[in-house]
């Protein structure tokens, strides 16, 4: 609260696009901050409170919808009125989410980190509305898709008993640095191909040199 100038996170705008990200942030801090109560109903927190939890949640909107709320003073009556104004929102983002779930495939990603980075996407947005997703369904989503190439690759990494998807991860992106790795040793210089020290050439013509000079005098 001392640093007004300073946005937790984004602002939510008029249009309401980024309201279901911005209603968990807000949230998350006034949790926080123990002013979570001030946005339940029924609560008997005290004036000073709602006043800080009113101060904060505006800080949090755009000019426009400040405007729009400048005489509720109560930080309920706020969130209830964005909640009724925006909350219609779950039913055009959860459709979607729950369609990239279900066809969401780790052979489709050139990378891990792109697949990891849609992943977590998703699930944001499937959480955001009312849909949790478990370590256990996020490891079956992961095995089931790996690319044809590497079932037994797969299977191995099964038999390891992960509990944890970023257990996984974390030994799928190491797996694939190093295979990145062997992969630009050998493009820059295929098997075979050890290239001969520039010193040691260069001494070995000078020894055949000398040599040479020193069986014309014995001939000679």
């Amino acid at each position: 609260m001392s640093n007004l100038s300073k946005l937790e996170f984004l602002a939510l705008d008029i249009s309401g696009k980024s309201y279901l990200s911005w209603v968990l942030d807000a949230e998350i801090h006034l949790i926080a901050m123990g002013l979570a109560n001030t946005i339940q109903e029924n609560n008997q927190a005290s004036n000073q409170n709602r006043a800080k939890a009113m101060i904060f949640l505006r800080h949090h909107l755009d000019e426009g919808l400040k405007m729009e709320y400048l005489t509720v003073k109560d930080p309920l009556v706020l969130w209830n009125n964005l909640k009724d104004r925006y909350d219609h929102l779950k039913l055009v983002v959860f459709p979607q989410a729950r369609y990239d779930w279900i066809y969401l495939r780790l052979q489709d990603f050139k990378s891990i980190s792109e697949y990891n980075s849609s992943m977590f996407k998703i699930i944001s947005q499937l959480k955001s509305c009312g849909e949790n997703i478990t370590d256990h369904d996020m490891l079956e989503k992961t095995f089931s898709t790996f690319p044809a190439s590497s079932m037994l690759l797969q299977q191995q990494y099964r038999e390891m008993g992960f509990k944890k998807y970023f257990e996984l991860i974390s030994h799928l992106l190491v797996a694939e640095q190093h295979n990145d790795l062997l992969m630009k040793n050998h493009e820059s210089r295929p098997t075979g191909s050890m290239p001969f020290p520039e010193v040691n050439t260069a001494i070995f013509h000078q020894s055949r040199r000398e040599r040479g000079r020193g069986r014309g005098r014995g001939r000679g």
